[in-house]
């Protein structure tokens, strides 16, 4: 099945229906939970007076983001204009957080100028190469991490060239930062997803959509505060003539365990020296779970040893593994000869399905880590057990219809892809 299989246009009209619908229902029930919840004692420490001009209690229970967006919003916005008020703001925000961050971030930088160094040693990198390259101010703090050889050689560009409308893009990011940080305080003045999972009690009355909607509110405002912060520092990198890893991707787009990060820097790091270099092309069994315990290995010492960390990296790496030992299976002959014999639209079809049970396998995974294991066996046992078959299913088909439009998207890519290229071809 080819990724520019078209759908007929009033099934996608169907599928943009009953998600839309379903997302509306869902944020009605935590908006009602959310102020019925506002004054309970349990909140107290988390939902705090917000803006005056709206009136309303705000959801602060992310002090990383009450530290970097909310406290200091206008700064961020004058940081986007230079290095100089940008190392102000390094300067205010919460020191232990930076220099654990930064330190973190040294190791990862020193090793990635050590292993290029071993790789190409006719190209004598010197110590101020390393210190330009672990010290540049921008990333030095919060990432993104760059490898050393893609540092270098932008750095080593004697005349840097600005692309056609470069600039443009570039205050648009800054834009798009600044619209996005506003965004997420006035939802948090009406969402209070981050403390409603951490009152148990309160959360279990929630029904299964508001839950359901919960859990994948609190992966959707992860990757948003990622976006931001990338989006902020790679402004100003930008602004220097460099490329860094863009922003991950978005979650509501992951159906595919291959494609889920929240950090494309380290993610790009983490192939180079281990993933890629042990499993090669990802095709065989052995030496991709080789390659899958290696990388969460090393990340699970990165991010710090503990329960959590590990059961998370668990699953990841199971469920890296498992959509691999499901392709092996999809193509063994009966499978195949199956699938050969469906219409590409129906294959289409099944795959999305399998892609749907394959998003809330991402979204429960990643929740154990973002959250608490406590709350993500409350979803598990509301959504799969004691909300079966109906909410089940429900829940399961309004993924469907996403991850359908999703793939609508790709194909839309795709072919946009393959007429620019056709445009550049030589008659």
């Amino acid at each position: 099945m080819g990724i520019k299989t078209a759908l007929p246009a009033a099934e996608l009209g169907l599928y943009s229906l009953v998600l839309s619908g379903a997302l509306a229902y869902a944020g009605r029930g935590l908006l009602e939970a959310s102020q019925d919840g506002a004054h309970r004692k349990a909140f107290r420490e988390s939902v705090r007076p917000g803006w005056e001009y709206i009136g309303r209690k705000m959801d602060v229970a992310d002090f990383e983001w009450v530290m970097w967006f909310t406290s200091f919003r206008n700064v961020i916005i004058f940081a986007l204009s230079g290095h100089v008020l940008f190392a102000k703001l390094c300067t205010m925000v919460a020191p232990k957080v930076l220099f654990h961050g930064g330190s973190s971030f040294t190791v990862l930088r020193c090793t990635s100028f050590a292993l290029e160094s071993c790789a190409h040693p006719d190209r004598h990198y010197s110590l101020a190469d390393l210190l330009k390259y672990n010290f540049y101010l921008p990333f030095f703090f919060f990432g993104p991490i760059m490898t050393f050889d893609r540092f270098h050689a932008q750095v080593s560009q004697v005349e840097p060239v600005r692309r056609e409308g470069e600039l443009w893009h570039i205050r648009a990011q800054a834009g798009l930062s600044v619209v996005a940080i506003m965004a997420v305080d006035i939802f948090f003045h009406f969402f209070y997803i981050l403390t409603i999972p951490s009152d148990l009690k309160f959360a279990n009355r929630l029904p299964d959509s508001a839950l359901a909607g919960l859990a994948y509110s609190n992966l959707v405002y992860d990757w948003v505060k990622a976006a931001v912060l990338f989006g902020v520092v790679n402004t100003v990198a930008c602004l220097d003539h460099l490329d860094p890893p863009q922003p991950p991707k978005c979650i509501t787009a992951l159906y595919v365990f291959a494609e889920t990060h929240f950090d494309r820097g380290i993610n790009d790091w983490l192939c180079k020296y281990v993933y890629n270099h042990i499993g090669g092309e990802h095709s065989a069994v052995i030496p991709e779970l080789a390659a899958t315990v290696a990388t969460f290995a090393i990340t699970t010492l990165w991010l710090g040893p503990c329960d959590i960390v590990y059961l998370w990296s668990f699953l990841n790496c199971f469920g890296l593994n498992f959509e691999l030992w499901m392709q092996k299976l999809a193509e063994w002959g009966p499978l195949a000869r199956i699938e050969a014999s469906l219409s590409v639209q129906m294959s289409r079809r099944v795959r999305a399905l399998f892609g749907a049970m394959n998003f809330w396998a991402i979204i429960m995974y990643n929740l154990v880590s973002l959250n608490s294991l406590k709350f993500t066996e409350l979803v598990a046992r509301r959504l799969l057990l004691t909300g079966f078959p109906q909410t089940t299913l429900s829940i399961l088909f309004v993924t469907y219809c996403g991850v359908q439009l999703v793939k609508e998207r790709e194909r839309t890519l795709a072919l946009e892809e393959e007429q620019k290229q056709d445009k550049e071809k030589p008659e």
